[in-house]
């Protein structure tokens, strides 16, 4: 896969938050493959520097950092933490989060085409979190995003694909965006069906740090991320409505 002329093993991308402790999250990156993980701002800023402990964790780990601008509600709000992500992570990265919804924290995509234009001319690099919409993406790639990160569900709801068709649509309409399904992933499969349907990666944060045992969700996950694109690439057969039968009938031998 490859974002931003940036080519990557892994098509798994992990979240590091709200994990049971920094040790686990350590084994979650590792066991995972993950080459990229999202930070957000937030748990890395305050004003006695606590946060740079968790940062010299990530640092240790040798991936790369895709800050987020988790909980902005405004493109101002949003644009102004993207500023404060660049100068503290040193990337241009940034996967970008206008909140519309308190209740679904469905993106705002009004103000999210307004900071992605405003970020991508001053250089940087966006990671839009978005919905399937096909005129709202359109307006993403024309304000110079080269990547779309399209729901599959609420944030941290576990819910899977919600919307299949659209996420068809959207891999039809655009076969040359790398597309990354961001929220509401809640077990490998989702992950997996994502992949098949053309996705070209996931994001993956509550499914893995809340389960019971989040170093093994992690490594679940990896295994059906590359299920799911190793399916899509050995081209999986047609549904039918119909039963075909796995055994040829003709030349079978009878009794009469």
């Amino acid at each position: 896969m490859i974002v931003y002329d940036t080519p990557l093993t892994s098509r798994l991308l992990l979240g590091t938050s709200r994990y049971p402790s920094p040790a686990v999250l350590t084994q979650a990156v590792k066991v995972s493959g993950t080459e990229v993980v999202t930070v957000s701002l937030r748990r890395e800023s305050s004003s006695e520097r606590s946060g740079q402990g968790f940062f010299a964790i990530i640092r240790s780990l040798g991936v790369r950092v895709l800050p987020n601008t988790a909980g902005c509600h405004s493109a101002k709000e949003a644009i102004t933490t993207a500023h404060m992500a660049r100068e503290l992570f040193d990337t241009t990265w940034i996967k970008l989060e206008v909140i519309g919804d308190r209740a679904t924290l469905q993106p705002d995509v009004f103000g999210l085409v307004e900071a992605a234009k405003i970020l991508c001319a001053d250089g940087f690099q966006v990671f839009p979190y978005t919905t399937e919409d096909l005129v709202v993406a359109d307006k993403l790639l024309d304000a110079g995003c080269r990547v779309l990160m399209p729901w599959g569900a609420p944030i941290g709801s576990g819910q899977g694909l919600n919307n299949v068709p659209g996420l068809r649509a959207l891999r039809a309409r655009f076969p040359d965006v790398p597309l990354i399904v961001d929220a509401g992933i809640g077990v490998p499969s989702h992950a997996a069906r994502a992949m098949e349907l053309g996705m070209n990666g996931v994001l993956i944060n509550t499914a893995v740090a809340r389960a019971g045992d989040p170093v093994a969700m992690a490594e679940a996950f990896a295994h059906a991320v590359r299920a799911g694109r190793a399916a899509l690439v050995a081209e999986p057969m047609l549904p039918s409505d119909v039963a075909v039968p796995s055994t040829p009938e003709a030349g079978l031998a009878f009794l009469a």
